[in-house]
């Protein structure tokens, strides 16, 4: 379980990678920690994701921060957005 913890905090976005397969990367390690018994919450994906998007989507976010909430945003709101 830890092991996977860390792993999921050590993950960072490549600029070759979409954010379709970054965005799956974390959800492969979150169900995971789930299948483990332990709860892994979208927003703590979201909050992952938006601390290491890559700076070419920083528009996009910032935007969304101004018009959402960004403690109730889930996780496939944001990616459609990006």
């Amino acid at each position: 379980m830890l092991n996977l913890s860390r792993e999921f905090e050590m993950q960072r976005m490549k600029e070759t990678k979409t954010i379709k397969a970054y965005v799956d990367r974390l959800l492969s390690i979150a169900n995971k920690v789930q299948l483990l018994g332990n709860d892994f919450s979208d927003e703590r994906i979201v909050q992952k994701f938006m601390v290491v998007v890559l700076e070419k989507y920083e528009l996009e976010i910032s935007v969304l921060e101004e018009a959402k909430d960004l403690s109730t945003i889930t996780l496939g709101e944001l990616v459609s957005v990006l």
